[in-house]
C-alpha cells in the first residue's frame, strides 16, 4: 500500500509540473497574440506607444533648412536638420526612446546615427546599436552602459526629411501670384507630428525650451514661435542664405512648436508691451485684407489678460494666414497659422458671417495662448477640456471685440443645438476617455470631434453659469497660475473650481467634481419633463430613435445632475433647482393657470418636454406676445419641440406648432432654429405631394418678414444695423425666393442681371451675395449660369469664389447640373479639393439630387482608387448624396451600391456608408409615421 501511495504522489507531482508548463506555453502565446496588454514587462519597450518616463527632456537646440525648389537628384522638396536634445535621466536606463517618423538619419563618425554625451563634462555610455521602430514612430537607442540618475545628457542627431505637400509636420504649401508660382515652407505639429521634423520626446507632457535655427533662401522670410534676434546673411556650399535664430521659447510641448519660410509681407501694432503682426501674401495685405484680423486681436488680447488675471506671457503676437492648412487654425504659442479663410476679411467681398468667423476663430486660438499653451493637459483622453474651453470663451472674447454683436447667444445655434444631434445618438462617446484607450495616433485625431468642441463648451457654459462667472473665473484663475508651465488632469480643474466655491460660500448639492463628472464620463444628455399639473419632474437619457439600444454602460446610469433655471408668470426664479434623481416633485413648478418654462437661456445642456396643457399655454403666450418669452428660449421651444416629436415623445403636430408664431417673429435665433429643423421637412418632403402645401406655408410665413426687411433697409437701400438682422435678412430673402415670393425673385433676378451687364462692379451687398447668386441660378437659364462660372474662375478672394462655387448648383437645369458634376473629375475646372463640395451641392438641389447619386454610382470606382485618393471626402460624399433616401427603391439601390463594391472599396466612408443605411432605414419609417399628419397639417393652415 505504502508503495503504490509513494507512485500515486509522483505520478501527481508529474501532473502538475505538466499543466503548469501548459498553461505558462499558453501564456506566453497569448502575450504574443494579443501585445501582451497589461504585461507591460514582457512587451519591449519600443512596441509600446506610449513613452517610458525615465528621461525627461530640458531643451532642443534645432537649426533647420528647408529647400524651396526641387532636389536634382530626388526631384523632391526636401529639408535638412540638426538637432541637440537634452535631457535628464530620472530613473536608471540603457535604452533611449525618442519619436521619429518619416526621418532619414546621417551617420555620424561612421557609426551610428546618433552621438551621446554627458553634460557638464561627465561620461555617458556608448551607443551598441540604434535602429527606426516604424510601427510605433520611434527612434530606439541600445546603449552598453545604464544612464545615472539625477544626471543630464546630450542627443545630437542629423536628419533628412521631405518637404511634402502632406499638411503634417514640416510641409510645403503652394499658391500662384501675380502669374508667379511661389511655395511656404510652414508646419503643422499638432497633435503628433513634430517627429516628422526632428526626434523628440512628442507628448504633451514632455515640456521644454525650443533654441530655433533657419535656414532659408535670401528675400524670404522665417518665423518661429521666439521673436527673431538675429538675422545673417550667409553662403553654404555656394548657395546664398539667410540664417535667422530666434529667442529660446517659454517651456513648452512639442505640439505647440511652430516654423514659417514665405516672402509674405505683414501688418503690426502694439498692445500694451506686445508686438502684434498679421502675415500674409503681398496681395492680400495690400488689399487690406488683414486689417480687421490686427484690429481685432488686441482687444482680444486685452480680454483674456483680465478675464485669466494673468499677463500675456510672450512679448509678440505673430498670426499668419496659409493657402494650405488642414484644420481651421492651429495655436502654436506666439505664432499662429490659419487657413487664409478664416483670418483674412476682405471689406469689399466678404459678409458679417466671414467677419464673425474671423473673429470668433482668433478668439478661440488666443484663448488657448493660457488654457492649453501656459497649461497644458496631460495626455489627448481629456482634449475636450482644451478645445470646449476655447470653444466656450471664443465668444466672450468675440463678444469683448465686437460688444454689439450679441454674438454670446450665438453658441446656442452654432454649438448646443448642433451638438444635440449628434449626442443624442447610440454612437456618441463620453466627452472624457480613460488614458490607456487613446494611444494610436488615429486614435488622438479622432477624439477631435464636435462632441469635444461643442459639448465641450455647452458643458463648461452651464458650469460658469451654476457657480456664477465670477467664482468660475477665481478658481481658473488660480489652476493657471499653480499649474503654468506644467501639465493637469481634467481633476485638477475641479479642484481649483472647488476651493473657489468654499472661497465665496455659494451652495452647491454635490462638490463640483461629483457634478461634472456625469456630464463627462458618461455620453448623451437628458430630457427633462415636466408635468405642470403636479410638480412632478424627471430625467431621462434622450435618444433621437426611441428603438435603439444603449449598448454602452455608464458609471452613473445615464442619470445626471442638473441645474434647472426656470420662470413661472414671466419672473425667472431666483435659485436654481437641483433635479438629482430619476423623478422628483417641485410643488413651485404646478402652472396654477400659468405657463411654466424651464431651462432660461439654454444655460444647461439638457432638452425640456411638458405637459400638453403646458404647452398649450406656451402657444397661447407665443401667439399673444412673444416677446415675454426671452429669445433664446423662443429658438429652444421650435428645437425642443421637433426634437421630441423625432423622438416620438410629442406629435409632429405639436411641433409644427411651435412655428406659427413666426409671422410675427423677426429675431434671428427662433427663425434660425425654425429654418433648421425644417431643412429636415424638406429634405424628405421636397419630391412628394407634400411639397406644394409646405411651400405654400412657408411662404406665408416668411411674407412679412421679407416686408419687414425690406421696410427696415428703406427698400434694401441700406444694411441693417445689428448683426443678427442682417443675419436674418439673409434668411428671409432666401426662403422668400425659394418659396416663390414674386417680389422676392423679381428683387434677385434684377440685381444679377445689373452685375452680368456690368461685370467689374459687382453692386450685391456681400451679406446677401449668397443668397442672392443661388436665387438668380434657379431662376435663370445658362446665361446666368455660364457668367456665374465665369466669375467664378476669375474670382481672387477665396470666400467669393466659395459662394460663388455653391450658387451654381443652384440652377435647375438639369444639362447644367450634369455638366457641373462632370467638371469634378477635370482638375482644371474644378479643383479636387472642392470636388466632394461641388458634388454634395448638387445632391442638396431637389432636382439634382438623383443626378448626382447617378454619378457617384458610375464614377465611384474611378474617384475612389485614382482621381479623387487623398483630396476626396468619401464620407462627406456618401452623406451627401444619401441624405435624402427616404424610400423603399432608394434603400435597394444603396443596398445594391454597397454590395457591388464590398467593404474594401469604401476605406474612409466605411462608417459613412454604415450611417446612410441606417438613415435611410430611419427617414422610411419617419415618413411612413408622419408624411400623412404633415400632409393635413399643411393643408388645414394653407386652406387646401
Amino acid at each position: 500500500m505504502g508503495k503504490c501511495c509513494k507512485v500515486s504522489k509522483l505520478c501527481i507531482l508529474f501532473v502538475v509540473l505538466a499543466l503548469i508548463s501548459i498553461a505558462t506555453i499558453v501564456t506566453l502565446w497569448t502575450i504574443a497574440l494579443t501585445g501582451g496588454d497589461d504585461i507591460d514587462d514582457v512587451t519591449a519597450p519600443w512596441d509600446s506607444y506610449r513613452l517610458p518616463t525615465d528621461l525627461v527632456p530640458d531643451y532642443y537646440n534645432i537649426t533647420l533648412w528647408p529647400r524651396l525648389s526641387r532636389d536634382p537628384n530626388t526631384g523632391l522638396y526636401i529639408f535638412t536638420g540638426r538637432s541637440t536634445v537634452e535631457f535628464k535621466c530620472v530613473k536608471e536606463t540603457d535604452l533611449i526612446l525618442i519619436h521619429s517618423n518619416k526621418l532619414n538619419y546621417t551617420t555620424l563618425d561612421d557609426t551610428h546615427t546618433a552621438r551621446l554625451i554627458a553634460s557638464g563634462g561627465g561620461s555617458a555610455p556608448s551607443i551598441k546599436s540604434s535602429w527606426l521602430q516604424l510601427k510605433t514612430q520611434y527612434l530606439v537607442i541600445q546603449l552598453n552602459g545604464k544612464l545615472s540618475q539625477g544626471q543630464k545628457y546630450q542627443l545630437y542627431t542629423e536628419v533628412t526629411g521631405e518637404l511634402a505637400d502632406d499638411l503634417e509636420g514640416f510641409y510645403r504649401s503652394e499658391y500662384e501670384e501675380d502669374g508667379v508660382q511661389k511655395i511656404v515652407a510652414t508646419s503643422q505639429m499638432h497633435p503628433t507630428h513634430a517627429r516628422k521634423t526632428f526626434p523628440c520626446f512628442d507628448e504633451p507632457a514632455m515640456k521644454a525650451v525650443f533654441y530655433m535655427t533657419l535656414i532659408h533662401p535670401a528675400g524670404t522670410v522665417a518665423l518661429s514661435n521666439g521673436m527673431e534676434r538675429d538675422i545673417v546673411n550667409n553662403t553654404i556650399d555656394g548657395v546664398a542664405v539667410t540664417q535667422t535664430t530666434f529667442e529660446p521659447t517659454k517651456k513648452m510641448s512639442t505640439y505647440l512648436l511652430a516654423i514659417v519660410i514665405s516672402d509674405y509681407i505683414h501688418l503690426n501694432a502694439t498692445q500694451g508691451d506686445t508686438l502684434i503682426r498679421i502675415w500674409a501674401r503681398r496681395t492680400a495685405i495690400e488689399q487690406g485684407q488683414g486689417n480687421y484680423a490686427l484690429n481685432v486681436t488686441g482687444p482680444v488680447l486685452d480680454f483674456f489678460q483680465l478675464y485669466y488675471n494673468i499677463s500675456y506671457p510672450l512679448n509678440k503676437s505673430d498670426q499668419i494666414a496659409l493657402p494650405d492648412f488642414y484644420f481651421g487654425a492651429m495655436e502654436n504659442w506666439g505664432l499662429v497659422t490659419y487657413r487664409e479663410t478664416n483670418l483674412l476679411y476682405d471689406p469689399v467681398t466678404s459678409s458679417n458671417r466671414n467677419k464673425e468667423t474671423t473673429a470668433t476663430i482668433i478668439a478661440h486660438e488666443l484663448a488657448h495662448m493660457w488654457f492649453g499653451n501656459l497649461v497644458t493637459l496631460r495626455w489627448w483622453n481629456e482634449v475636450w477640456l482644451n478645445e470646449g474651453f476655447a470653444t466656450y470663451v471664443s465668444y466672450l472674447g468675440a463678444d469683448h471685440a465686437e460688444p454689439s454683436w450679441d454674438v454670446k447667444d450665438l453658441i446656442i445655434l452654432d454649438d448646443v443645438h448642433r451638438v444635440f444631434a449628434v449626442d443624442a445618438l447610440t454612437s456618441s462617446h463620453p466627452l472624457s476617455s480613460k488614458e490607456d484607450s487613446i494611444i494610436l495616433p488615429g486614435q488622438i485625431t479622432e477624439q477631435f470631434d464636435a462632441i469635444s468642441y461643442s459639448k465641450g463648451a455647452a458643458v463648461l457654459r452651464m458650469l460658469s453659469d451654476f457657480l456664477s462667472e465670477p467664482v468660475f473665473v477665481q478658481g481658473l484663475s488660480m489652476y493657471l497660475k499653480d499649474f503654468a508651465y506644467s501639465n493637469t488632469v481634467g481633476d485638477d480643474l475641479w479642484h481649483h473650481l472647488q476651493i473657489a466655491v468654499k472661497a465665496n460660500n455659494v451652495s452647491l448639492p454635490y462638490p463640483v467634481d461629483d457634478i461634472m463628472n456625469r456630464w463627462v464620463l458618461q455620453m448623451g444628455f437628458p430630457v427633462v419633463t415636466i408635468d405642470t399639473s403636479t410638480g412632478k419632474v424627471s430625467q431621462k437619457h434622450f435618444l433621437l430613435d426611441p428603438e435603439s439600444n444603449v449598448t454602452v454602460e455608464s458609471p452613473y446610469k445615464y442619470e445626471w445632475l442638473i441645474p434647472v433655471k426656470w420662470m413661472k408668470v414671466g419672473e425667472v426664479q431666483r435659485d436654481i433647482w437641483w433635479l438629482m434623481e430619476k423623478e422628483a416633485v417641485n410643488l413651485e413648478m404646478r402652472s396654477s393657470g400659468f405657463w411654466v418654462l424651464a431651462n432660461i437661456n439654454v444655460t444647461g445642456y439638457y432638452r425640456v418636454n411638458y405637459d400638453l396643457g403646458n404647452w398649450e399655454r406656451l402657444f397661447t403666450q407665443l401667439n399673444s406676445d412673444h416677446q415675454a418669452i426671452p429669445v433664446i428660449n423662443r429658438a429652444q421651444l421650435v428645437d425642443d419641440a421637433f426634437n421630441l416629436a423625432r423622438a416620438q415623445m410629442v406629435s409632429t403636430s405639436l411641433a409644427l406648432r411651435t412655428t406659427l408664431y413666426l409671422s410675427v417673429e423677426t429675431e434671428y435665433m427662433p427663425w434660425q432654429s425654425a429654418l433648421d429643423n425644417l431643412g429636415y421637412y424638406y429634405l424628405m418632403l421636397d419630391r412628394t405631394e407634400v411639397y406644394q402645401p409646405m411651400q405654400d406655408y412657408m411662404r406665408k410665413l416668411v411674407t412679412p418678414l421679407f416686408l419687414y426687411f425690406k421696410n427696415m433697409t428703406s427698400d434694401w437701400t441700406n444694411v441693417p444695423d445689428r448683426h443678427t438682422d442682417q443675419y436674418n435678412q439673409v434668411n428671409a430673402i432666401r426662403m422668400a425666393c425659394r418659396t416663390g415670393v414674386t417680389e422676392c425673385q423679381n428683387l434677385t433676378t434684377t440685381w444679377f442681371k445689373q452685375w452680368m451687364e456690368n461685370p467689374q462692379h459687382n453692386m450685391i451687398y456681400p451679406n446677401l451675395r449668397s443668397a442672392v447668386y443661388c436665387s438668380a441660378m434657379a431662376a435663370g437659364d445658362e446665361a446666368e449660369w455660364e457668367f456665374g462660372w465665369s466669375q467664378f474662375k476669375k474670382a481672387t478672394v477665396a470666400s467669393e469664389a466659395s459662394k460663388l462655387m455653391s450658387a451654381l448648383a443652384c440652377t435647375n437645369k438639369t444639362q447644367l447640373l450634369e455638366r457641373y458634376l462632370s467638371y469634378t473629375l477635370n482638375s482644371t475646372m474644378i479643383r479636387k479639393q472642392d470636388a466632394t463640395s461641388v458634388i454634395t451641392s448638387v445632391a442638396s438641389n431637389r432636382v439634382g439630387q438623383s443626378l448626382a447619386w447617378d454619378f457617384v454610382r458610375e464614377h465611384w470606382e474611378y474617384m475612389f482608387t485614382q482621381y479623387g485618393v487623398g483630396s476626396f471626402s468619401f464620407a462627406s460624399l456618401i452623406s451627401g448624396v444619401t441624405a435624402r433616401f427616404s424610400t423603399p427603391a432608394e434603400l435597394q439601390q444603396l443596398e445594391e451600391f454597397v454590395e457591388k463594391h464590398g467593404a474594401a472599396e469604401f476605406g474612409s466612408a466605411t462608417l459613412a456608408v454604415k450611417q446612410a443605411l441606417e438613415r435611410t432605414r430611419a427617414n422610411i419609417k419617419w415618413l411612413q409615421q408622419n408624411k400623412q399628419g404633415i400632409w393635413d397639417w399643411f393643408n388645414s393652415q394653407t386652406g387646401h
